[in-house]
């Protein structure tokens, strides 16, 4: 074990030039305009968010100039999401724009199909980015992989796209969506120097998680997640995975299970017993942050777990 002291994680985003969100009290998107961007006179829009990333995505962007509903309740599972009828014609009737990610949500995929209203698929507009040092098998493997939200350079591409999809819908407010976008960009980009910095000079770089919902930050960041469940968290574990886990954990010196607040910790929590490691929180995001705080936040404390799992200096 190096005796190297971690710098604290505050110090690496401050050399990042990212300032340390503190947490709100609720999961709820509460957006100030971008500096500068003036006061638009115009009606905000409608836009309908499939989950909490995409939420945060269109109201980072949009600003004042946009009402976003999500359509998944704080604190559920975004897989499990069933639209009714009255909710896909209240869409039909108010929605500008729709922001999700295809093949994320089936029901989500059909209203979408079906609606006759503008989309923006968050994760087709941030696969666009190429990504220096992710290599064709990386790229393959994340093609079915939803959770694009876990690389900030991709959400960054994300927010500068949806600017332009906003302003085709709502032309009065496009100086206020680029000028938004910019700015959420410069916190991403610090975000993005964090999460290389911080992850840079690790003992380990193996991660065991609950559900595979990592493959963005694994390309992105040197790591590589081993998953009690793939990328549908529904699907429970089998013996055979549970075994095939626990020799990665002891092949690879693994000290940390992560579990979620939306999946039960039961089958991690008895494993990380029998072996004698620990757990801890790493958020998927996906139906909201736990215990307030946003997008961010979250992301930040993500990494400060992430640092100490895997002995970062």
């Amino acid at each position: 074990m190096s005796s190297s002291v971690r710098p604290a994680l505050p110090s690496l985003l401050a050399a990042a030039g990212l300032a340390v969100a503190g947490c709100a009290s609720t999961s709820a998107v509460e957006i100030e305009p971008a500096a500068g961007s003036g006061t638009d006179p115009a009606t905000p829009v409608t836009v309908v968010a499939t989950a909490y990333p995409m939420e945060y995505l269109a109201a980072r962007v949009g600003g004042g100039l946009v009402t976003v509903e999500n359509l998944t309740l704080a604190g559920n599972q975004p897989h499990d999401l069933e639209i009714s009828p009255a909710d896909a014609a209240r869409v039909r009737e108010e929605a500008a724009l729709i922001v999700y990610i295809d093949h994320f949500q089936g029901s989500v995929d059909a209203l979408v199909a079906e609606a006759g209203v503008p989309a923006f698929d968050m994760k087709g507009s941030g696969d666009a980015l190429e990504r220096e040092g992710i290599d064709a098998q990386d790229t393959e493997a994340l093609e079915l992989d939803p959770h694009v939200w876990f690389d900030p350079l991709r959400m960054s591409v994300a927010a500068q796209d949806l600017a332009a999809e906003l302003t085709a819908v709502h032309p009065e407010g496009s100086e206020t969506f680029q000028a938004n976008a910019d700015a959420f960009s410069a916190e991403l980009t610090a975000l993005d120097a964090a999460y290389t910095e911080g992850l840079s000079s690790c003992e380990r770089d193996v991660i065991v998680v609950s559900h595979e919902a990592y493959g963005y930050l694994e390309a992105a960041y040197g790591l590589e997640q081993a998953g009690l469940q793939g990328f549908d968290p529904e699907i429970e574990p089998s013996p055979a995975t549970v075994r095939e886990i626990e020799e990665v954990i002891t092949t690879n010196g693994v000290t940390t299970i992560f579990i979620e607040t939306m999946l039960s910790p039961d089958v991690a929590e008895v494993l990380a017993d029998d072996l004698g490691i620990e757990t801890a929180l790493l958020s998927p995001l996906e139906g909201g942050p736990e215990g307030g705080g946003d997008y961010l936040s979250t992301m930040e404390s993500n990494l400060e777990a992430l640092r100490a799992a895997l002995g970062c200096a």
